[in-house]
């Protein structure tokens, strides 16, 4: 309880703590106490009689204390009011008022100065509701306020209607630019709505319409409903107002029409339906109504009946209908958001719609026919109905847009927001998500890169291009293509590639540009983006399924393409089973490959069932079924499956089967090599005369010398090239120099040689074995061996014919003037060039019947 006392003190009595009255005392400056108002939790402000005013707290830890004082009157203070509804407080005195909000004292929200009121202003309150402030003063005198402005509001496409005094409506069409027309009504108004060519005000259950002339308003008619009215909406020739949830659809103006009477005018629902009619809306054709049962009724005003009907699970509190009513966004009793499709009857959830949401307004720019805003008191939400993306129609949430405090949208158009104010005035805001419609050669690339983002989620492609250009960004471009083909702009993605150089996209897009088929043409993008599965389910619900089956087989993805085979054409399984097989078969699969080899045998292709069978050997190799797979190969015509299999045998260490099939395939190579390897010389053997390796070969021939049975070992020898071990065994064990001598010879080899010379020393042959000598290039051996021996001249007339060093000449000479041999001697000191000593020696040679000497000595001359 709070007493003032002696106009000095204010006294504070607790009733739960009787015992601690509290006692305060205020600054002699302030005068005396006035007037005081409690308000909010435990606030009283008190006003004084020299203009101040002054909060305090009568909570326990702040009590005593000035939360704000201020000194807002010069001379005297009179009246105190707070309106807890505007969260406002006035205060009065001199020949002012001064009103502060109370949630920021120090912020002065409006001044209002009484000039003619000389004697000064008395007592103040407010109107429940804060709509009204009151003022009395000295003089007798009453001043009432309008301190706040209902805000009513309509719009019909460009055209708005809004309340600008109590008693005025205005009318404007700032997009066309028409001059705005002001109508003067005769009651202050709880709705206002605007048609083409009508405005109507009303209240409680009276509505007075008006035909908007070209510039004046005439005032056509009042009418009375059979109820109090809660909204009324207009179009060309009919007016429909919501009354205690029934609708009354009648005509504007019926006289001088031929109109029949029943077209003059209804009522929803009819006598026998139960439900009731919370909202409604009218469009150039349609009264949309929706009701507590959750059902949306569609009326055609032409044909004057219902044509459809949505029924939603819980009831329908607001609708929206789109400009050309093809669209409905609804809001239901959970507050959740929804668009309603009614041509083709399907409802799309709108994503994170808040549950703060007051209404909705569609964009009524031609071009931009499924943007549209949701909005609360705060914020507006910019929402995007992309009704030809491949993945289906949807809805996406573009962007949030502060709004100042008490603006309510009216209107939008082309991404401006007209915004109707408590002060009865209309503000213009731009949609952040539209920032892309000023100068773009302002924004730097960040900005630019943000815009491209925003005119995509827009479908704007053609600023979309402008900011593409500006930017000159390969990834751009890509993403503006990308988009195109999300919306299935066909010819718009075709420039969009042909600009950045894509040939292949432009041919592939170019085929697909004049299919009809929408599920078709979707596929086709789809698979485009590589979205795969997408693309299957647009093939399958098309009128050529068969396409997704193509697609599949063309990525190898063989098993969803043996699905849907099995659905779309059945006689492609064995050829899609053999791929798949073969698939299977590179991962390691065998069994499930051997399975698919099997199903692809048809019985009528010969080739393709001669690769099923091919793979049904291998893998029955692979799986450990031997027999099976080694039959199944030899019975095959292709020698490439017998090696094959053969490989995958000798692999598995089974060399027997393996050499088999090289033997049936003819690769008697691998197959004498595998025979080798498992020791299987008599199949070797046989082999043979058919192997063209060396290796085998001189295998073979090892493999007989151990055994002894040198004749066989030879000629494997003489195939495998091996001179050397060939000369070897005839000499040493096959008693046959000549052979040995002969292939010497022939062949030219030094080893061979070598042992030649080493098999005639032993037989003592000492010419043979110097000549030998000499063809291994032993000339050193070969000449002690003549000089041990004596048989210098054989070794000399061997050397002469071959082409010997000078060194060696030399030897032969030194040695033939120590045994006194001049002619010999002389000889070869000509042949290595010393021609002095040379002709010592054919002088001293004795002379013989032919005086060949005396001609050798000439010559050296």
């Amino acid at each position: 309880v709070s007493v003032v006392v002696g106009k000095k003190t204010l006294f504070l009595f607790n009733l739960n703590d009787p015992d601690n009255p509290i006692d305060l005392k205020f600054q002699q400056p302030y005068g005396s106490i006035v007037t005081y108002r409690w308000y909010g939790d435990g606030y009283i402000m008190i006003g004084f009689s020299r203009g101040c005013f002054v909060v305090i707290s009568t909570h326990i830890r702040e009590i005593g204390q000035e939360i704000f004082q201020a000194h807002n009157h010069k001379d005297n203070l009179s009246s105190i009011a707070i309106s807890q509804s505007l969260n406002k407080a006035a205060s009065c005195g001199d020949n002012c008022i001064k009103i502060h909000d109370l949630s920021d004292l120090r912020e002065m929200y409006a001044i209002i100065s009484l000039d003619d009121e000389n004697k000064g202003v008395d007592q103040l309150a407010w109107t429940d509701d804060g709509q009204l402030l009151a003022v009395s003063t000295r003089r007798g005198s009453l001043h009432v306020f309008l301190t706040k402005l209902p805000i009513l509001g309509d719009a019909c496409s460009t055209r708005i209607a809004y309340l600008t005094s109590l008693l005025e409506v205005t009318i404007a069409n700032h997009v066309e630019r028409e001059l705005p027309v002001t109508v003067s009504v005769e009651v202050e108004p709880n709705f206002v709505a605007i048609g083409v060519y009508h405005l109507a005000v009303g209240m409680n259950n009276r509505a007075w319409f008006y035909a908007l002339g070209e510039n004046n308003v005439k005032k056509l008619k009042d009418v009375e409903y059979l109820g109090t009215v809660a909204s009324m909406h207009l179009n060309s020739d009919y007016a429909a107002a919501l009354f205690e949830g029934k609708v009354q659809l009648h005509m504007i103006e019926s006289e001088g029409l031929d109109a029949q009477e029943e077209r003059e005018t209804r009522l929803f629902p009819a006598d026998d339906d139960k439900y009731r009619i919370l909202c409604h809306a009218l469009t150039s054709d349609f009264l949309i109504y929706g009701t507590d049962t959750g059902v949306i009724h569609y009326f055609y005003i032409e044909d004057w009946q219902h044509v459809n009907e949505y029924r939603h699970p819980v009831s329908v509190r607001k609708i929206f209908p789109d400009p050309n009513g093809t669209r409905l966004a609804f809001i239901d009793d959970k507050s959740d958001g929804f668009v309603y499709c009614p041509v083709n009857d399907r409802l799309y959830e709108i994503p994170n719609f808040s549950p703060t949401i007051k209404g909705i307004l569609w964009e009524n720019w031609p071009m931009d026919k499924g943007v549209f805003i949701a909005f609360d008191d705060d914020k507006v939400y910019t929402y995007v109905f992309h009704k030809n993306a491949i993945q289906g129609s949807k809805i996406i949430l573009a962007g949030g847009t502060e709004v100042p405090f008490s603006h309510k949208p009216l209107l939008l158009y082309n991404g401006e927001l007209t915004c109707q104010t408590q002060s009865g005035k209309t503000n213009n805001i731009y949609l952040s998500t539209h920032s892309f419609l000023g100068n773009l050669k302002d924004f730097g690339p960040n900005e630019l890169t943000q815009m491209l983002t925003q005119t995509l989620m827009l479908k704007r492609f053609s600023e979309a291009w402008e900011v593409c250009r500006l930017l000159n960004d390969q990834s751009g471009w890509n993403e503006l293509a990308k988009a195109c083909l999300h919306h299935m702009e066909v010819d718009f993605a075709i420039r969009v590639y042909r600009t950045f150089g894509n040939a292949g996209m432009v041919m592939s897009l170019e085929q697909i540009k004049g299919i009809e088929d929408h599920n078709l043409l979707a596929g086709h993008l789809a698979m485009f983006t590589s979205d795969f599965n997408l693309a299957q389910d647009l093939y399958l619900a098309s009128s050529c399924p068969i396409a997704a089956l193509e697609m599949r087989k063309d990525l190898q993805h063989w098993d969803s393409a043996l699905q849907l085979a099995r659905r779309l054409a059945p006689d492609q399984i064995p050829f899609i089973s053999k791929e798949y097989a073969m698939q299977l078969e590179f991962m390691g699969d065998y069994i499930n490959a051997l399975a698919h080899y099997e199903k692809g045998i048809t019985g009528n292709n010969k080739e393709h069932d001669e690769a099923c069978l091919a793979g049904v050997a291998q893998m029955s190799i692979r799986m450990g079924d031997i027999r099976r797979g080694v039959n199944q190969a030899i019975k095959h015509p292709s020698r490439l499956l017998k090696r094959d299999c053969g490989a995958i045998l000798e692999s598995m260490k089974q060399f027997s089967e393996a050499a088999q099939l090289y033997e049936k395939g003819q690769y008697y190579d691998k197959a004498a090599s595998v025979y080798i390897r498992c020791k299987n010389w008599a199949k070797v053997g046989e082999l043979l005369p058919h192997v063209s390796s060396p290796k085998i070969h001189l295998q073979y021939a090892k493999a007989k010398e151990a055994d002894g049975r040198y004749k066989e070992a030879v000629i494997a020898y003489e195939h495998a090239k091996q001179w050397d071990s060939v000369i070897r065994l005839y000499l040493d064990h096959l008693n046959n120099p000549e052979k040995a001598v002969n292939i010497v010879r022939e062949t030219q080899s030094l080893d061979g040689a070598k042992m030649v010379a080493r098999f005639f020393l032993q037989l003592g042959d000492y010419g043979s074995a110097i000549q030998f000598l000499v063809m291994s290039k032993c000339n050193n051996e070969a000449f002690t061996l003549a000089q041990q021996h004596n048989k210098m001249e054989i070794y000399a007339d061997i050397i002469s014919s071959e082409s010997t060093t000078n060194e060696d000449y030399q030897s032969i000479a030194l040695y033939f003037e120590g045994e006194k041999k001049h002619f010999e001697a002389g000889k070869f000191f000509l042949l290595c060039g010393q021609y002095g000593r040379a002709l010592k020696h054919f002088m001293k040679s004795p002379s013989t019947e032919d005086n060949l000497a005396i001609e050798m000595a000439i010559e050296t001359v």
